[in-house]
């Protein structure tokens, strides 16, 4: 198996995460809630600024991009020092290859350097498999449910889950 390594983007790699959030939303349109198109007509500026208001992590295997995350300040949330996970998508032929575990415990480690307690991350209320692993890093449900922001989402559901940072351990 490959090494998977993550690293956060600079803010001057706008067109490496330009690239993949495309590639994300042309591939896997259901899972977010912006559109293909309107982002790709979207000028330099709109996401150099974009590149400024969170930080955007990257995994990288034999060359190649093979996931993206980012790891921003946490919407509505009752914390003061929490921050939020977004936009995770893994490229299909590296599914279940650990590129999003990589990418969760980065964007962990960074959120825990920036001094924050928590972090949260959304997930739709009938998708076991991302619950189940975002479960196995400690993510728990909190009280907090709001309808789904995707494309086709129906009604459904998104549920808050939340991990608690630990507090001055070095987790490596």
């Amino acid at each position: 198996m490959s090494e998977i390594t993550v690293r956060a983007l600079a803010e001057d790699e706008w067109e490496t995460y330009r690239s993949l959030r495309l590639e994300a939303l042309q591939e896997s349109p259901e899972a977010f809630v912006a559109d293909h198109d309107a982002e790709a007509a979207e000028a330099e500026g709109f996401w150099r600024e974009r590149m400024g208001r969170s930080d955007r992590l990257v995994a990288e295997a034999e060359g190649k991009r093979v996931g993206v995350v980012s790891l921003g300040d946490a919407e509505d949330s009752q914390a003061d020092n929490a921050g939020q996970l977004f936009g995770l998508w893994v490229h299909p032929e590296w599914r279940g290859a650990g590129v999003a575990a990589h990418l969760v415990r980065q964007s962990a480690k960074i959120a825990e350097r920036k001094g924050l307690g928590q972090l949260f991350y959304w997930v739709g209320s009938d998708n076991g498999r991302a619950v189940a692993f975002a479960s196995s890093f400690g993510f728990r449900p909190t009280d907090d449910r709001r309808p789904m922001r995707v494309a086709n989402a129906d009604g459904q559901d998104e549920q808050e889950i939340a991990l608690v940072l630990a507090l001055g351990e070095d987790r490596g």
